[in-house]
């Protein structure tokens, strides 16, 4: 058993069996226990550990992916760069990729493959306008889902194509069928490599074969720089001329003759799908001396690698080398041939470099003849082959445990993670497994014992097959198998969970994603209902209905309520607290920051408040001023409703005049105060 399988990463991540085997890591189906759900997890091999360039390349493809966030791209959850083991939590695909689809298919149907093309045109279109390059677009690295769509995989040779743009020679790296011609030189990529790929996987899915193929890798380079692909319609002569076009286009070695972005070849395909019957009419230069156009159809050469004259003499100037001495033309020759070996040995360079980091091949040998586990547990096949058990019976002397026949057959060389089923010799006679359909795990148990087979069992949920019941026997009843071999029975657990939980992640995002998360979870989306006040961002999910990490229905309606961004006005009321000296009108002004905006005459009558009213969303400053001389400031917050008084003013009384002088007053109460004087008015007397 694989030593990740049962194991729990970081305590969280329970691991339940390894699904893939790429070049530099493993990747295995997992639960996250914290979001209840299924993911899938990409492991560094150990002995990539100590490799600084794969793990360079590992931890690209986990910032590619994060600044990612599209519906045909995968999504990666986590990621853990350790000194012990590196890994990615990505979205977990239920599907198959579109190199085994192919295999099955042979060849999809033109409106098939143009539906396929446009999921990976729009993926890529969103990579490229975040900056970033796959870089190794082809069939193994496109997962299909059951419902037909399309997920792009696999970024780790991705670049940021603002910060690097340039795969230099003798690193270059991606699948040699699909790699661009500018690629494998080692000249500048950008976008319309990717283009190029996906020409290469149109024109593989509309004629059920590669445009390039050879005996080895460098001649499929080699071809890649030389030679131009036999048309379409000459393979699959139904497709439609302007399908031909968009793929012959695609697949310019000139990359100024490409489309020039993915939205600019998924335009011409939807014109071509709104018009099977459109012409492009397409044209490109032929040669600079002279300068003149010719039908894109029309310049397609055969797919066979070129031919070079082993004189080293050019056809088309036959009549002048009669006039010309034979020394110039023995060195244009030699000069011709050194550039030719010099380009396949830089391939070759190339091809071998990329050997180095990512093995996509294994030489499979003759396993007839050996021990089944001598082989399944050799190192040599850890990692690089996946073997399937057959048992069956020998009648000759062949020992027990010992392979038979294999599929596919050996001495090949087989892509890594093939599976290969190796029949095994069970020894002993065959009886028949005996029919336990709807038996008790009991009574299952005693009939294949009494058939001298073991039994091992797995409890599956059945919607029709009672709880604790057999559904099915592996193998069938009534096949025959050897005897004491182990039959691997299926009980039912009842009917499948039909619940599911409302994604616990699915407050504080955005809207668009809160329903993808809901789709994603198997819910759908109820009513969306904006919220003033909340202090997020506009389309800010703030609140759902019901609530994060409950069980519901499967297919439950969740309603989202969102900030709407804005802020609602607020009332707030000042009592201004008026001078208790006086008693005549005054003439109140309120300013808010500055600006004017009430008037009144008060009259404060020995004491009292006057009330002011205010709306507003932010925090202000109000400013009374009572005759014209500042009173009071307060400073408003609407967000909090809080007035807070920040200055005050003594208040003076301009109007009033100073009291008159009194006559004294004596303290003795028997002492009456003096009459007042009175003038006399002297007579005439």
């Amino acid at each position: 058993m694989d030593k990740y399988t049962g194991k729990r990463l970081d305590g969280r991540y329970e691991i339940h069996e390894l699904i893939g085997v790429g070049g530099m890591a493993n990747v295995y189906r997992a639960h996250d226990l914290i979001d209840d759900r299924t993911v899938a997890i990409k492991i560094l091999k150990d002995e990539y550990l100590g490799n600084e360039e794969f793990i360079r390349r590992f931890k690209n493809e986990s910032k590619a992916i994060a600044v990612l966030s599209h519906p045909n791209i995968v999504k990666v959850y986590d990621v853990s760069f350790g000194d012990r083991i590196q890994y990615i939590v990505e979205e977990y695909i239920d599907g198959i990729t579109l190199k085994d689809y192919l295999s099955q298919q042979r060849e999809v149907k033109w409106k098939e493959a143009i539906h396929f093309t446009i999921q990976i045109l729009r993926a890529l279109q969103h990579a490229h306008e975040k900056g970033i390059v796959h870089r190794d677009i082809k069939p193994q690295n496109i997962m299909l889902l059951q419902d037909g769509t399309i997920k792009v995989t696999d970024f780790g040779i991705a670049r940021f194509s603002r910060s690097e743009t340039r795969t230099m020679t003798g690193k270059t790296i991606g699948s040699v069928h699909y790699i661009a011609p500018e690629q494998a030189r080692g000249d500048l990529t950008d976008g319309k490599a990717d283009i190029y790929s996906v020409g290469v996987m149109l024109y593989e899915m509309i004629t059920g074969r590669l445009p390039f193929e050879a005996d080895n890798a460098v001649s499929v380079a080699i071809m890649q720089l030389q030679a131009d692909p036999k048309p379409p319609r000459e393979i699959n002569p139904s497709l439609p001329e302007g399908l031909e076009e968009i793929t012959m286009k695609a697949m310019q070695k000139d990359p100024a003759q490409r489309y020039q972005s993915a939205s600019e070849m998924l335009r011409d395909i939807e014109e071509f799908r709104r018009n099977p019957s459109i012409s492009f009419q397409y044209k490109y230069f032929v040669d600079e001396k002279p300068t003149k156009y010719i039908d894109a159809i029309n310049t397609v050469k055969s797919s066979e690698p070129p031919v070079y004259n082993d004189n080293y003499e050019y056809e088309e100037v036959e009549e002048k080398r009669k006039k010309k001495s034979v020394a110039p033309l023995i060195i244009t020759g030699i000069l011709a041939a050194f550039l030719i070996v010099a380009v396949a040995l830089g391939v070759s360079t190339v091809l071998r470099s990329c050997e180095t980091e990512e093995v996509t091949e294994f030489y499979l040998e003759d396993l007839v003849g050996q021990m089944y586990n001598d082989v399944v547990n050799d190192e040599k096949y850890a990692g690089k082959i996946v073997f399937e058990k057959e048992e069956i019976q020998s009648a000759g002397d062949e020992a027990i445990g010992q392979i038979m026949d294999q599929k596919p057959s050996g001495n090949i060389n087989v892509r890594v993670g093939t599976t290969v089923t190796l029949y095994v010799n069970a020894g002993g006679e065959m009886v028949e497994v005996p029919d336990v359909t709807s038996y008790s795990r009991a009574d299952a148990q005693s009939v294949l014992k009494s058939s001298n087979l073991d039994a091992q069992f797995v409890e599956i949920s059945d919607d029709t097959v009672e709880e604790g019941k057999v559904i099915r026997t592996d193998p069938a009843a009534h096949s025959s198998i050897a005897k004491g071999a182990v039959v691997t029975v299926y009980l039912s657990s009842g009917p499948a969970d039909t619940t599911v939980t409302v994604p616990s992640n699915i407050i504080g995002v955005d809207l668009d994603t809160a329903r993808q998360l809901l789709v994603e979870a198997g819910l759908s989306v109820g009513t969306t209902t904006p919220r003033d006040d909340t202090g997020e961002d506009e389309g800010i999910v703030v609140d759902v209905s019901p609530l994060p990490g409950m069980k519901v229905e499967k297919g439950s309606k969740v309603d989202l309520t969102y900030s709407s961004g804005k802020t609602s006005e607020k009332e707030l009321d000042v009592a201004v607290e008026l001078p208790s000296d006086v008693s005549y009108d005054l003439s109140l002004k309120a300013y808010i920051d500055g600006t004017l905006v009430k008037e009144a005459v008060v009259n404060p009558m020995y004491g009292g408040t006057y009330t002011l009213s205010f709306s507003g969303t932010q925090q202000q400053e109000l400013t009374v001023e009572l005759n014209g001389m500042k009173y009071r400031v307060y400073t408003l917050n609407f967000d909090t409703g809080e007035v807070l008084l920040k200055e005050t003013y003594l208040f003076v009384d301009v109007t009033s005049e100073p009291p008159a002088s009194e006559p004294p007053v004596s303290e003795d109460p028997f002492v009456s105060e003096p009459e007042p004087l009175v003038p006399i008015t002297p007579s005439d007397d």
